[in-house]
């Protein structure tokens, strides 16, 4: 038989292992459970037992990756994703009080002051980044904004576009505002606005959170592009964390494309 203090300690450690399962998938997106094994130290068993406890708990979902591409025989992977209550638990708050604030700005100024708080709002947020991400080669921009957005909580990585040395895609796995966002696209377009304006060339917002994707997904192609025209081929194709196929340009970003 168990002492009592033996059993809190594995209590403790059992929901310590948890909370390193849903910082992973956090952290890197919708993953298998031979990714979250590999990444935790874990087996693959030890991890399943730990998704099953998440599901129950309706913090995270699974669902089948999508392909990209050819597709291979079989079944797509399945993957483990958070669901809005897991985000909740990141420290997701005051999102009523957000969405009345702006719901009584529209009311007052219209569409065009919910925008302009929009854009207020991440310059204030964003231009202490400026410095760094300007001292820095341009090949290293995605990168500094990236570790940047992650001290501000938003868990980001850069890493190569699929295509061939095309770009960069800016994936930020989690989003404070993603709730109120749903409801004010502006917040999101605000966001990729000022990207463009940081990283000195235009950017393609792939995918948000806010619509239900996995992950912000935000395309930075190599140098300096103009934004696509008329008959011009579409940018490369998001990476298999995300969740929807419409691309989105920067006036557009974080509208629902259906």
């Amino acid at each position: 038989m168990k002492y009592q203090g033996e059993v809190s300690e594995a209590t403790t450690g059992e929901r310590s292992t948890r909370n390193r399962v849903v910082r992973s998938i956090l952290h890197h997106g919708p993953s298998t459970v031979a990714e979250l094994a590999e990444r935790l130290g874990l087996t693959q068993a030890a991890v399943r037992r730990h998704l099953d406890a998440l599901l129950a708990d309706t913090v995270v979902e699974a669902r089948a990756r999508r392909v990209y591409g050819a597709r291979g025989r079989g079944r797509p992977a399945k993957v483990f994703a958070l669901t809005d209550c897991g985000r909740d638990a990141l420290d997701q708050s005051y999102d009523q009080l957000a969405a009345e604030a702006l719901r009584f700005i529209a009311a007052q100024g219209g569409e065009s002051a919910v925008a302009a708080f929009a854009r207020s709002r991440i310059e204030a947020q964003c231009e202490g980044y400026r410095d760094e991400i300007e001292a820095a080669e341009p090949a290293e921009r995605a990168q500094v904004l990236a570790r940047a957005l992650s001290a501000d909580g938003y868990a980001a990585t850069a890493r190569e576009a699929p295509g061939q040395g095309q770009g960069e895609q800016l994936c930020q796995h989690h989003c404070p505002v993603a709730h109120v966002a749903e409801q004010f696209p502006q917040l999101c377009e605000a966001e990729t606005e000022y990207f463009s304006q940081l990283l000195g060339t235009h950017v393609q917002r792939l995918a948000t959170i806010a619509h239900g994707d996995g992950v912000c997904t935000t395309f930075i192609p190599r140098g300096k592009a103009p934004p696509p025209g008329p008959g011009e081929p579409p940018l490369p194709a998001r990476s298999e964390d995300t969740t929807t196929t419409t691309h989105t340009s920067a006036s557009t970003a974080g509208r629902n494309p259906a």
